[in-house]
């Protein structure tokens, strides 16, 4: 996006008599001072640096240093309001796997932008503070100095003479005026300048630290990550409102259908009438428990109670084939991922019960370096592969929704290892 309200306001007439001049002034002065800051600050930053390294001290230092551009960006996107008044949007970030400094370092480090950032900093630091101070010097502080001839020989020159920019000497109030007028005609030229020059700037500023544009690959594949997780989190809390109305309301209908058909066979005589409640109770009772089954299969309520590893527990103690279980996690995962982990475990111990032939399986697994690893084994015949109809394609596809990975090793002969990898931030809201 252009700076539209300082082109635009460079077009009209009435723009030496507007704020434009000024605000195009206090971006040019503000982004003098920043450049002279920041190079003072990435000088003293390298030279210690450079000097701790000896002592391995200064390496952090000068790995923090290539992080300068991230806070000058910040600053340059506020200042750019003062030339135009729509916000400069912020480049979009990458959320790091994990919590701590460590992991946010590494993913700054390995994001294009903070190197693009980084370019800026130095550009500003040794090329475009100078410019800055030289356009204002030149537009401005000049033609007020020649206007201000006439009061300068009049404090200074005792009415005699008055020098003008130091070069020249005035000895006559009419030359002295007449400098005066040609200082205020530099001064209308030097607001246009002024715009001109802090609008090329900003729309170099914008270029290095503002956001990409719609076709740039980086945005775009950020803006598909984060739309990607919002479908997720939507699909999950689909997936809960559906659970919830089919136990709060389904379900309490045929309990009570159930126990008014139960009541109903206590008072009927024998005969086809007591027959057919006796049926339709049964049947009942069935859908109820189907339902329930049903309701258990969409979340799990000892999912959403106690978490991951008492789910996959329970989903062992269930399993046609005994499972040993040693998952050990620090606390609650985020939903998502304790849905998807929970349901490849699933799927997982019910093919090994119709295909493997195994006598024992085990799932184990942690969360370490960010990241969900879970492992499920048996002892079975092996010889899966995704293309058999086993719904692997399917896990596959839920564990990428959440740039996860999941890898099949299973031989002729056996045993067969299922691998799954779910980058997942661990926090104590989740606890």
């Amino acid at each position: 996006m252009r700076s539209r309200d300082l082109w635009q306001a460079l077009s009209a007439r009435r723009y030496l008599l507007s704020a434009w001049p000024w605000r195009a002034t206090a971006y040019l002065v503000t982004g003098a001072v920043a450049g002279a800051a920041t190079l003072v600050g990435l000088a003293v930053a390298l030279v210690v640096g450079g000097v701790l390294t000896v002592v391995l001290v200064g390496l952090p230092l000068l790995l923090l240093t290539a992080l300068a551009g991230i806070p000058l960006a910040r600053l340059e996107r506020r200042r750019l309001r003062l030339i135009d008044r729509a916000p400069a949007p912020a480049r979009p970030v990458r959320q790091p796997p994990a919590t701590g400094p460590w992991p946010w370092l590494v993913t700054r480090l390995r994001e294009r932008a903070t190197w693009r950032e980084l370019g800026h900093a130095l550009l500003f630091a040794l090329l475009l503070w100078p410019l800055d101070a030289l356009v204002v010097a030149f537009a401005l502080v000049t033609p007020l100095h020649l206007a201000a001839t006439p009061l300068v020989m009049a404090a200074f020159g005792g009415g005699e003479e008055a020098k003008v920019l130091k070069q020249w000497t005035v000895t006559t109030w009419p030359a002295a005026s007449g400098v005066a007028v040609l200082g205020l005609l530099f001064l209308a030229l030097g607001g246009y300048a002024l715009g001109l020059a802090a609008g090329v700037r900003a729309e170099l500023a914008r270029v290095l630290v503002g956001a990409p544009g719609e076709g740039d690959p980086e945005a775009r594949v950020v803006e598909l990550t984060r739309s990607r997780a919002r479908l997720v989190d939507a699909f999950e809390a689909e997936r809960r409102r559906i659970e919830r109305d089919l136990h709060d309301g389904a379900q309490q209908r045929l309990v009570a259908l159930t126990m008014a058909l139960g009541l109903a066979r206590l008072d009927a005589p024998p005969g086809p009438l007591a027959d057919q409640l006796a049926k339709a109770h049964g049947e009942a009772g069935r859908a109820l428990e189907e339902l329930r089954e049903l309701i258990h299969g969409i979340h799990p309520k000892v999912l959403a109670d106690y978490g991951l590893p008492a789910a996959v527990a329970d989903a062992a103690d269930r399993s046609a084939v005994p499972v040993d279980v040693a998952l050990e996690l620090p606390g609650r995962l985020p939903r998502a991922v304790e849905a998807a982990a929970y349901f490849v475990v699933c799927e997982a111990l019910a093919n090994v019960g119709r295909h493997s032939g195994a006598d024992r399986a085990e799932v184990t697994g942690g969360h370490r370096d960010g990241r969900l690893l879970l492992r499920i084994r048996d002892d079975g015949r092996g010889g899966a592969y995704v293309a058999a109809g086993s719904g692997l394609t399917g896990l596959a596809d839920r564990v990428s929704v959440l740039d996860g990975r999941l890898s099949l090793s299973s031989p002729p002969g056996g045993p067969t290892l299922l691998s799954v990898e779910i980058p997942c931030e661990w926090t104590e809201r989740f606890a």
